[in-house]
């Protein structure tokens, strides 16, 4: 059930990570800590919340007036930013799975946790990732 996952560390670069996202069309990257032990998942939300002002949040209709260039100001905004700043200030439970879960346990964490991805492991070593969209298509597949 479980694939090969790209996996980024809290000290890596912000902007590096954010073109992996976007070049791979993923849901998020595992985040992993100094020992490589599972850290966090960083949806592709969370950056995309990183990114727009606080204010634009706030009131949306904000956005149709301002008059930037998008590509301009993703890369100034993350340069010189890593991975650990664009994490939510509040840690959330680990979305992490055992590499033997089913996948009813797998998609109770992700209902849960309302989180796109999970990282598998074995041995607290990551072993790879779900994603919800991979989840679905095992559901799906007829048997």
């Amino acid at each position: 059930m479980a694939e090969e996952f790209p996996v980024v560390s809290l000290d890596s670069d912000a902007l590096a990570a954010v073109e992996l996202l976007a070049s791979r069309r993923l849901p998020g990257l595992i985040v992993v800590d100094e020992k490589g032990r599972p850290h966090s998942v960083l949806p592709a939300s969370q950056v995309v919340r990183f990114l727009v002002p606080s204010y634009v949040q706030d009131d949306p209709s904000l956005a149709r007036v301002i008059d930037e260039s998008p590509a301009d100001q993703v890369a100034e905004k993350l340069t010189g930013v890593t991975v650990r700043k664009l994490l939510p200030a509040q840690p959330t439970e680990l979305p992490v799975v055992n590499h033997d879960d089913t996948v009813l346990e797998v998609a109770a964490i992700m209902a849960r946790l309302r989180c796109p991805l999970v990282a598998v492991v074995k041995d607290q070593e990551i072993t790879g990732a779900i994603s919800a969209s991979r989840l679905l298509e095992l559901v799906v597949k007829p048997h």
